[in-house]
């Protein structure tokens, strides 16, 4: 039996960053992935400049050898309307990244020792230890492996029952060096389109040659077929090359924050970004959640002094909800969706600069009223 300090089940943001932060307190850290890295993973891919900061991430060091997508201005529409578009300035507001090199970065730079492509098959409560697979110890357990996780799964997240997900299907591929030149798609103008029911929305979004395309809806009923909407006028309009719009598409499956109910925390053990349901209600963006979720997590842990107790873990739980709000008590019946006068004052708001600049774009999509957390 191997024993560490800590055992962190699953490599995206949230668990890189909290291994990362009790690496630097001087624990021993094993992260589990049952995917090898480099990966891809189901998402827009942007990060803001909270992001950025909250991970002390070296933008020039990062951008070496990897596409690092600066973004000035947005284009944002209902589905069939035209897009209004909005210039944020000369200073870049987000930067697009692509996952498959955003994550794998943020891993080897944890200092964790790293287990990827390993399933978590068994977990076990055994005295004060959390036993994984029958061959790795450790008073303390994190469940950062996402919607599904299996140590979310453990402490009783009723995972596809008494949580109404939001289901995304998305591709990114690269372009052709003609298909790059021709294309209309600014690499500094990501393009959102909301769904007319108000249940999700679509987008378009080029980062260097790579043109990322997707779609998230609350709940999993006729994504597929919203996408498949949402691909053939892009390709008719010219956003989407012929050849692109047959790209083999990926599916993931999230909660909202405002929907999520599994517990936080447990005896030894406690859940963090999406493994936990943190993504923003309004854009279902994920990755600030999952890193100020590692980093709220990592100065409670710091603080135990080895008592991994819920009691002493229960400050993660109330700082969590200081920070994005109160959780949902009980499970919801299903998605919430827009009523006849929402949806058409919707239609209206999203004709207009005011309200997509100022509400859909700098509150929704890059909280920038929100102070960033430090790393």
């Amino acid at each position: 039996m191997q024993r560490r300090d800590a055992i962190v089940v699953g490599g995206g943001p949230a668990g890189s960053t909290v291994a990362r932060a009790l690496v630097g307190a001087g624990l021993s850290v094993a992260v589990l992935d049952k995917r090898s890295f480099p990966r891809d993973k189901t998402c827009a891919g942007w990060i803001t400049p909270a992001v950025v900061k909250s991970l002390a991430l070296d933008l020039e060091d990062y951008a070496r050898a990897r596409v690092l997508q600066p973004i000035r201005r947005f284009r944002i529409a209902r589905f069939g309307d035209r897009p209004v578009e909005n210039d944020h300035g000369a200073a870049p507001v987000s930067y697009g990244i692509r996952r498959f090199e955003f994550d794998d970065y943020l891993l080897r730079r944890s200092g964790a020792e790293l287990a990827t492509g390993v399933a978590v098959e068994r977990i076990e409560r055994r005295g004060a230890d959390w036993v994984v697979n029958g061959e790795l110890a450790a008073p303390l357990l994190v469940g950062a492996g996402g919607h599904f996780c299996p140590v979310a799964r453990h402490l009783g997240a009723q995972v596809g029952r008494a949580e109404p997900a939001v289901g995304a299907q998305e591709f990114e591929v690269e372009m052709t060096p003609d298909e790059a030149a021709a294309s209309p798609v600014r690499g500094d103008t990501p393009q959102l389109y909301f769904a007319p029911d108000l249940a999700g929305y679509a987008w378009i979004f080029r980062k260097g040659d790579w043109l990322n395309v997707g779609i998230g809806r609350v709940g999993a009923d006729k994504v597929s077929e919203h996408f498949d909407r949402f691909v053939e006028r892009m390709r008719k309009e010219g956003m989407l090359p012929e050849r692109l719009a047959e790209s083999k598409r990926k599916g993931h499956a999230y909660l909202l924050y405002t929907d999520a109910t599994r517990p936080l925390v447990a005896d030894g053990a406690l859940l963090v970004g999406d493994a936990a349901g943190l993504a923003y209600p309004e854009s279902g963006e994920g990755i600030r959640t999952a890193v100020e979720s590692a980093l709220l997590a990592a100065r409670v842990l710091r603080a135990c002094g080895g008592d991994y107790s819920a009691a002493k873990l229960a400050p993660y739980a109330r700082a969590i909800e200081a920070r994005y709000g109160p959780r949902r008590r009980v499970p919801a019946a299903g998605p919430a969706l827009a009523g006849p006068a929402k949806r058409a004052l919707a239609a209206l708001l999203l004709r207009t600069h005011w309200f997509t600049r100022e509400i859909v774009t700098r509150r929704w999509f890059l909280h920038e009223h929100v102070p960033p957390l430090s790393a």
